[in-house]
């Protein structure tokens, strides 16, 4: 006798900067949305495929945005699916265009859709602080090409960013890079690799936890233009561009040093999903 689970349900997939999402809404949270489910969803040969999985919950005034890596791991939260989870909201009437807050395991979000940009081009999402270890001092990260400097950053979710010559000459990332000391992330961490493109502007690679290399990590981009922001004395207002593999996003610092993502949101495919696990 099987033991197989099929799962069909509408979904949508969308994606911020290549990062790509299945978005499931769930408001009264009655899908249970195992690991194993996350998995088969996210699979790129059996599945529809996906960097990770959205579910749209509503939380008293607002709606949660319930995040899962590729390998159904749970995640604090995701700058680039936040913009595609702004954007289900608003298409999907649940959100208006202007102002409004998104729950996450990180706490609250604010996000922001002018009116005006009908192609949902430079989505606003206020990320928050880049926090450094109290104990700061320098890691090491180590791809099988080699090994660098590297700073911590938690926004709220961990990142190691080495600034190299060439975000490429790190290798494939095929598998995950190490760092030490081991203590600085207890719990893993996401890896960025950036490059010079200018002063205010940086390309990058990453490999997220739970995932793998991917055409974009939001929080990542944050991280990455924080690090760069104070090895280069930007001081504390300023505006970064970051390049990623899947095109182009902005991180905003205003004086509180509270950083700001910009970026696409897009949608590329909906349907019913009917996965089975």
């Amino acid at each position: 006798m099987s033991n197989s689970t099929t799962l069909r349900l509408p979904y949508l997939k969308g994606h911020g900067t290549g990062n790509d999402f299945v978005v499931i809404e769930d408001l009264d949270e009655q899908i249970d949305l195992t690991p194993a489910a996350v998995k088969a969803i996210c699979d790129r040969h059996l599945g529809i495929g996906a960097d990770g999985v959205l579910r749209v919950i509503r939380q008293g005034a607002h709606f949660f945005m319930d995040y899962r890596n590729a390998d159904g791991s749970i995640a604090e939260t995701c700058g680039n699916g936040l913009r595609v989870f702004a954007r289900y909201l608003i298409e999907h009437s649940l959100e208006s265009r202007g102002t409004f807050a998104v729950g996450t395991r990180a706490g609250i979000v604010q996000i922001t859709v002018d009116p005006d940009d009908t192609q949902f081009d430079n989505v606003a999402v206020r990320m928050g602080l880049a926090q450094s270890p109290q104990n700061e001092s320098e890691a090491q990260v180590t791809t099988d090409c080699g090994s660098w400097t590297a700073a911590a950053r938690f926004i709220p979710n961990p990142h190691c960013v080495a600034v190299v010559d060439d975000m490429f000459s790190v290798g494939g990332l095929h598998d995950c890079p190490t760092v030490s000391p081991h203590e600085v992330f207890p719990a893993g961490a996401n890896f960025e690799f950036v490059e010079e493109r200018g002063t205010h502007h940086i390309g990058m690679r990453t490999y997220e936890r739970g995932v793998g290399e991917t055409q974009a990590c939001g929080s990542g981009a944050c991280a990455a233009a924080d690090v760069w922001a104070h090895r280069n004395n930007l001081g504390d207002v300023w505006t970064v561009q970051v390049d990623v593999l899947g095109g182009t996003v902005f991180v905003d610092s205003d004086a509180d040093r509270v950083l700001t993502l910009r970026g696409p949101a897009r949608f590329v495919s909906t349907g019913e999903l009917r996965v089975t696990f």
